[in-house]
């Protein structure tokens, strides 16, 4: 059976249920419908998160596919519960667009899911919906101020640093013209929509602590430009009472299950390579109040959503990882070892050995954040037993354990092996996790650490508008923000095509955005893009829906 058909196979037990396992009161739950809750933030307990796991899964690079971090983190969550073990997984929502293009949903894969997998990669609670109407309200209200020449804040339209957003695969929106049609419409100028998850307030959401510090972060967003080049921000319109009103819903968690009727929270969905990239601290700081263990999971390659996991969310949520599970397939190897888009299901000791430079990279880099990793092999039917046995062999030879998980084909069963490598690591107390820099430091000694511990880069160049760029944001005087890179996922460098791990390189930052409010710098790597386009062949043409309302073909 295919993923849909899987999660379809499977009775869900109504989500007072799964409450029941975490001691939370069925008054407290928030219902949409009978599977899926909203959670209060007063189930938070700092105590308890004192006492309690973080576990956090990451990859590493992945091909176009990706290697599976979520069906290995429900699943791992799934054998920690199997063992005896009080664990939650606490994951983020799958964006809307990517479900009806190439990658598909993300609510893990074959016996290794939360469902309601249909409602989760739609509308889900509608978290999304409200960030893009508090998203699009502020671009209402700019727009609306530039209109009245009596407005106290006199913002230089060309200036203006706010985008639209829309939660679908789009490329037409990128880049548009408004205000036609003559001077009742609007100031014309350029415009343009990001897809709901690149929006800064998805970010601000998954930072925030609670509604004040949500409004306080929404009032701190850079919208734009006076003519007189004063930074204009969104405080300075009057709007963070009405943006956190439309969030008022979407800032509480929400609770689901997994296949083996295992608890599951779900909030926020930030990309990885554009943003931090992992679900809210609401939600992380609910799981540890909740349960013993949190098995929780950061974005695409662990240069990425783990190291700004690492960086920004758990130094601003003072946060402590207890371990790092690195997911690996024999796929990607063979990827990193020079096999074809056709080859990469072909068996091949040779590619997988050349191909292991990209994982040693990563599990060097979890070294430097003091993880001692463990390595989860991502089974798939394709790989062959000596494949895994080299696999094994070389992590071994770096002093690091790789457990073969078969998360996709048994759940639970498939991952207890895992669930003991995992707990065996936290009792050892041999990871002791240490942020990469000290944010007081200056963005270019941050940028260049980054580059070069964690993609290995040996110098970092910058164009002439970012260097404009860096004296923009010291006199603004917000130099002492982490930095959230926004790089391709597909390699350590900045050239997707520089594949496995590329030694002797430089990256060039193009420009830097601000996200005053989520509380970062983003350097821009290369040409990013914050709106996709659909494939030739979208997946929504194999989709089908019966006079019954049952859905076929989503994945």
């Amino acid at each position: 059976m295919n993923d849909i058909e899987i999660a379809q196979s499977i009775a869900l037990k109504p989500i007072a249920q799964i409450a029941e396992k975490l001691n939370i009161p069925e008054e407290l739950l928030e219902y949409y419908g009978r599977f899926k809750s909203k959670l209060p933030l007063s189930l938070i307990d700092f105590e308890k998160i004192e006492k309690s796991n973080l576990v956090l899964v990451t990859a590493m690079t992945p091909t176009p596919a990706g290697e599976g971090k979520t069906t290995i983190s429900i699943g791992l969550n799934e054998g920690l519960n199997k063992i005896g073990k009080k664990s939650l997984a606490v994951l983020r929502e799958p964006s809307l667009g990517p479900v009806f293009g190439i990658k598909g949903g993300a609510a893990g894969g074959g016996y290794s899911q939360v469902v309601p997998m249909e409602d989760i990669n739609l509308h889900f609670t509608g978290d999304f919906s409200a960030i893009e109407k508090a998203n699009n309200f502020l671009a209402a209200i700019i727009d609306n101020v530039i209109q009245n020449p009596k407005h106290e804040v006199k913002i230089d339209p060309r200036t203006v640093l706010w985008k639209r957003v829309i939660d679908m695969n789009d490329r037409s929106l990128r880049d548009i013209i408004i205000g036609i049609g003559g001077k009742a419409n609007g100031v014309m100028r350029s415009d343009g929509f990001n897809i709901t998850a690149a929006s800064e307030i998805m970010a601000i959401l998954c930072l925030s602590s609670d509604l004040e510090s949500l409004k306080e972060k929404i009032g701190n967003i850079l919208v734009g430009f006076t003519y007189s080049n004063e930074p204009v921000f969104a405080r300075d319109l009057k709007v963070q009472e009405a943006m956190a009103i439309l969030l008022k819903d979407a800032i509480k968690p929400n609770l689901v299950q997994t296949l083996e009727g295992n608890p599951a929270i779900l909030h926020g969905g930030p990309f990885a390579n554009i943003a931090q990239g992992t679900n809210s601290l609401i939600a992380t700081r609910m799981g540890l109040s909740l349960a013993d263990y949190v098995v929780t999971e950061a974005g695409f390659g662990a240069d990425l959503g783990a190291e700004k996991f690492l960086d920004i969310k758990c130094v601003y949520g003072n946060l402590k990882p207890k371990a790092m599970v690195i997911v690996a397939t024999i796929r990607a190897l063979r990827h990193h070892g020079g096999a074809s888009p056709e080859e990469l299901n072909t068996p091949s000791l040779d590619r997988v050995e050349k191909g292991f430079v990209n994982l040693q990279k990563h599990i060097e880099n979890a070294v430097t954040f003091g993880f001692n990793p463990i390595i989860a092999i991502n089974h798939f039917v394709k790989d062959s037993q000596e494949e895994i046995e080299l696999l094994q062999k070389m992590c071994g030879e770096m002093n690091v354990k790789a457990v073969l998980a078969k998360a996709w084909e048994l759940g639970g069963n498939g991952t207890q092996d895992l669930a003991r490598a995992v707990i065996a690591e936290i009792e050892s107390g041999n990871s002791n996790f240490k942020p990469l820099y000290d944010h007081a430091k200056s963005p270019k000694e941050k940028i260049e650490t980054i580059a070069k511990t964690i993609y290995g880069a040996v110098s970092v160049e910058y164009s002439a508008k970012a260097l404009e760029g860096l004296k923009r944001i010291e006199k603004i005087g917000l130099s002492a923000l982490p930095i959230c890179m926004a790089k391709t996922q597909k390699s350590f460098s900045d050239n997707e095509k520089k594949i496995g791990r590329p030694i002797g390189f430089t990256v060039t930052v193009r420009e830097f955005e601000i996200a005053a409010g989520a509380g970062f710098l983003i350097p821009i790597l290369g040409n990013m893009m914050r709106m996709p386009g659909l494939p030739s062949v979208p997946a929504s043409e194999g989709m089908h829906i019966d006079a019954n309302g049952v859905i076929s073909g989503l994945s």
